[in-house]
């Protein structure tokens, strides 16, 4: 195992909840290595369970487009991960470069990868339930991307397992999630790649909701409320609060011609 002082931080290229990751250069070998830095600040709750649900499933996953990671170093009050660096994300990389729009090829390129690596997650079981533009990992040089922070990636198996339903930035959270269903499976991330898909071609995110009940206005909105989805889901928590009144009435105010009669009368008032 590595010790902290082989390493030398460069920049601060990004922050979490949990820590905050580094460029930093190996001085060992000079290679320049994304160092991801945990906060363990209190000692009775140990290491943060994103970290180590990260640590398990990265070390069981190995594909060229998922980011490696290297090595774990611990030290007092510190828990360090070790990963390849790539110095762009998909997020950075359109924000930088609007005529990204104008070049179906790459964006086939980007795409194509995308699907490869979420196809070896779901193969192996795992669900990756946080993708978005800023998880998606670049190498400027060659235009290989790679599925980035596993902390909230989880194994499952058949049947489907309960989860929770806080996961997924906004965005890109799949409408089962949003309407509270906690038996979910692979489509929450092929939802949120379509996302992706849609915001690379347009340069600007599908359904940019500031609420759940928001994203959910914005997503009937443009694709229309369909039965298939919500015969499958379940009246958890989310629908028997007072929330869901709230969306059957921004549902009610939208133009006579969508046909929202169908979601509303799927579930009786709470």
């Amino acid at each position: 195992m590595w010790q902290v002082w082989q390493y030398e931080k460069v920049e601060k290229i990004g922050e979490g909840t949990y820590g905050v990751v580094y460029k930093a250069r190996d001085r060992l070998t000079n290679e320049t290595i994304a160092l991801k830095k945990i906060r363990l600040e209190q000692e009775d709750e140990g290491v943060p369970s994103t970290a180590i649900r990260e640590i398990s499933l990265l070390k069981e996953m190995q594909h060229g487009n998922i980011v490696r990671l290297q090595d774990v170093v611990h030290s007092e009050k510190r828990l360090y991960l070790v990963f390849e660096y790539l110095d762009l994300d998909l997020k950075k990389h359109m924000d930088s470069c609007p005529d990204l729009a104008k070049d179906p090829r790459l964006i086939k390129m980007f795409l194509y990868q995308i699907l490869r690596g979420i196809a070896y997650c779901h193969s192996h079981r795992v669900l990756h339930r946080d993708l978005k533009p800023q998880n998606l990992l670049i190498d400027r040089r060659t235009n290989a991307l790679k599925l980035a922070d596993f902390g909230l990636a989880r194994a499952f198996g058949i049947p489907v397992r309960t989860f929770t339903h806080e996961v997924v930035t906004l965005w890109y959270r799949a409408p089962e999630i949003l309407l509270g269903s906690r038996h979910y499976s692979t489509p929450v991330d092929v939802w949120s790649v379509g996302c992706i898909f849609a915001e690379m071609v347009n340069q600007r995110p599908l359904f940019p909701g500031d609420s759940e009940i928001d994203e959910l206005f914005k997503i009937f909105r443009i694709l229309q409320p369909w039965s298939q989805i919500f015969n499958q889901l379940e009246l958890t928590f989310f629908l028997k609060c007072s929330a869901w009144t709230h969306v059957k009435e921004l549902l009610h105010g939208m133009h006579s011609s969508m046909s929202t009669s169908g979601i509303l009368d799927l579930y009786p008032d709470p």
